[in-house]
């Protein structure tokens, strides 16, 4: 591979190693790279995940993040923490900021809130070479918030991403240039290359491809027929080759749609359903009437639960799009009578508003006035922005079986 034409920048990818579980050791006094520490969701229920492991506890037991509470050992030793998510926001912004004084914000993506892409293009005179550099933002990390990094070095995103997880994690620090590609990359398993997931990884090897570097000498032609742009960005990637931007605003995007989901703390029936998809509504409208967006098309996402499986998702378009809570509701409540089973508990619920439209003129209608409806959303927005989520509720969010009450005392849906 000729690797000339392509573009060649300093990226560095850094990851803060047990983000959660390192801020809450620090928290408390400790060093979170020796403490054995777990960060759960919510303690007070045993099939609660382990939002974070530190890393000598995912060492001595083998916890990982996608571990249940109940299956932690009954070691002393072991502190569990809830989830305090404005920290790791608040940390995670901290450092942002820090990253900032290399470079201008141009050139931050923040990936996830504890992995972020910078690029140091010309900090030679400043720092030094990108080596140099990954080492002082490693230090300084580790000086000011009492967290280790583990940085990635490539001449792309995907790179620098790449060699991060596949060695910096294990050393610190790595660099994977494009002609170290063959010998960093090419002997791992598909599956712990990032942008593999599980399905791809079947897919891939029902195939014969095995290593990355199986998938870079399979036939493109091949691999675009049977996977289509993804396969061809697969051949690419297999190469080292990520023509993906490394400076502008990583920030705006268009929205497509506005969609919110829950995953229910117990089995709802039927009636109880009902409440949560009106609690749902009304938060996908707000954010759609917050961007000055309408939507045409209205999906409604319904899982069972473990006793029966299965589920449905299904969607509905209609001619004027609308933001109005009670429109999409009724959407949503037609299509479950028409595709729920009847019997089934349900254990999780999702709502989308998409095909969006810029807010413009009200569509009159002889039957109902379609101007005060829209007005009541957004009187119920202004008092919500200046007295708090909760402010003003529905009463049908007040039952038992409402969930705002509950999902505004979290971010991200564990506690704030």
């Amino acid at each position: 591979m000729d690797y000339s034409s392509y573009p060649r920048n300093d990226v560095l990818c850094i990851d803060m190693r047990s983000f959660y579980a390192s801020v809450e050791a620090v928290k408390l006094g400790l060093d979170p790279m020796k403490t054995l520490l777990a960060v759960v969701g919510d303690p007070n229920r045993s099939g609660s995940i382990v939002l974070a492991a530190s890393p000598e506890l995912k060492r001595i037991h083998g916890i990982s993040n996608v571990s249940r509470f109940f299956e932690l050992p009954d070691d002393p030793e072991i502190h569990i923490v809830p989830a305090h998510m404005a920290d790791y926001l608040n940390v995670s912004m901290e450092i942002t900021k820090l990253i900032n004084q290399y470079v201008p914000k141009q050139a931050i993506h923040q990936y996830s809130v504890d992995e972020v892409w910078v690029t140091v293009n010309g900090l030679d005179r400043l720092f030094g070479d990108r080596w140099e550099v990954a080492r002082q933002i490693k230090k300084d990390i580790l000086d000011c918030f009492g967290i280790t990094a583990s940085i990635g070095i490539g001449d792309n995103k995907f790179l620098a991403k790449t060699v991060m997880d596949l060695h910096a994690k294990k050393v610190g620090i790595a660099e994977c240039t494009y002609e170290q590609v063959k010998e960093k990359l090419w002997p791992s398993p598909i599956e712990d290359i990032w942008g593999i997931g599980s399905r791809m990884k079947r897919n891939l090897n029902r195939m014969g491809i095995v290593t990355l570097g199986q998938l870079a000498r399979f036939d493109l032609e091949h691999l675009k027929k049977r996977f289509g742009v993804m396969g061809e960005q697969l051949y690419w990637h297999a190469w080292g080759i990520d023509l993906s931007p490394v400076f502008g605003d990583f920030i705006k995007t268009e929205q497509k749609g506005f969609g919110h989901g829950i995953s229910l703390l117990r089995d709802y029936s039927k009636e109880e359903v009902t409440v949560c998809i009106l609690d749902l509504c009304e938060e996908v409208c707000r954010r759609a009437r917050e961007a000055g967006k309408t939507g045409r098309t209205v999906q409604l996402g319904i899982s069972y639960g473990k006793e029966t499986g299965g589920g449905f998702s299904r969607s509905k378009s209609i001619y004027t799009p609308t933001d109005v809570t009670m429109d999409v509701y009724q959407i949503c409540f037609q299509l479950f009578q028409e595709f729920y089973d009847g019997n089934s508990n349900i254990r999780h619920v999702y709502v989308t508003l998409s095909n969006l439209f810029n807010k413009g003129e009200i569509q009159l209608n002889l039957f109902e006035n379609r101007a005060q409806k829209n007005d009541i959303g957004y009187v119920m927005d202004a008092i919500r922005r200046d007295y708090g989520a909760t402010a003003i509720l529905r009463a049908s969010s007040y039952t038992e079986a409402g969930i705002t009450l509950e999902r505004s005392k979290k971010i991200g849906g564990h506690r704030a």
